[in-house]
């Protein structure tokens, strides 16, 4: 498995794999690689003739008082996962690479991205917007993969993708968890053991609503006070938000329509975890 550090390098791979009539997938990380980026390789392999998984731990994503300089980088254990998975390439820039010195150019996506994460996180759609539209430019990928877990994420990114006409299709995978439910995390590892299982009332919230909606309720009130009352139970979590709201575009929704997204988001100890369903 090739490792490449220049954006020259990685065009130069792609277009070398397109032009000998083979897609090419693309599967974006920070790093800290686990099983849900490891099924995202996966999907990418069985649907892509090659497959470049990008490491980069984007500053412009992070807030003034977010954990950039902490947030785990373990790059020689990722790319043993990525290639115990079929990436073909490792595409791990430099920061000058991707943010030149006196860069001046940003990605934002008006509307959604002040909406759920955005409204918490001021600033941090559009760091994410920007350095994925870094990446597909490089790149110029078929297809690109992303975890639902990052649901408003998509949203942004898909919106992205239409306004600037980018040629990549957004791939949505499924959600990959504990086997007691939590969500996969590159933050998980800051959990205490205590933390770790308060942490799990944000899969239970999931489950439950689920199964409210499956009886037939579909008022997102009747959800999201359901909701409210588990977390009660754990006082230690501080609640981010609580939403049902149209996938597309992030406002809320009185009902739950076919294709809802039901997303929470909660500080459990100084960790910042997300979970969500898309509702059936």
């Amino acid at each position: 498995m090739e490792i490449l550090r220049t954006v020259a390098e990685l065009r130069h791979w792609s277009r070398t794999n397109r032009s000998q009539g083979y897609t090419v997938g693309l599967v974006l990380t920070m790093g800290a690689l686990h099983a849900g980026h490891a099924s995202l390789i996966r999907a990418a392999k069985a649907s892509c003739g090659h497959v470049a998984v990008s490491i980069f731990v984007n500053p412009t994503q992070f807030g003034p008082n977010e954990d950039y300089a902490r947030y785990p980088r373990t790059f020689d254990a990722d790319c043993a996962l990525a290639q115990s998975e079929g990436a073909d390439v490792i595409f791990a820039p430099a920061l000058e690479e991707l943010y030149p010195t006196r860069a001046a150019t940003f990605v934002e996506v008006e509307g959604l991205s002040d909406r759920l994460d955005g409204a918490s996180r001021p600033g941090h759609f559009r760091g994410v917007a920007t350095v994925v539209a870094k990446l597909l430019i490089a790149a110029e990928p078929d297809r690109a993969f992303f975890g639902q877990k990052d649901a408003a994420q998509v949203a942004v990114l898909r919106r992205m993708v239409v306004d600037l006409r980018l040629a990549s299709e957004i791939v949505v995978c499924p959600i990959v968890r504990e086997p007691d439910g939590l969500a996969l995390s590159s933050r998980n590892i800051y959990l205490s053991s205590e933390e770790r299982a308060q942490a799990l009332v944000l899969s239970r919230s999931i489950r439950r609503v689920e199964a409210l909606v499956a009886a037939g309720e579909r008022r997102a009130a009747a959800l999201i006070e359901a909701t409210h009352r588990l977390f009660a139970a754990v006082p230690e979590i501080r609640v981010d938000y609580i939403a049902l709201v149209d996938w597309a575009t992030l406002l809320p929704v009185d009902l739950a329509a076919p294709g809802a997204l039901f997303a929470i988001a909660a500080y459990v100890g100084p960790t910042r975890l997300i979970d969500n369903a898309i509702l059936a």
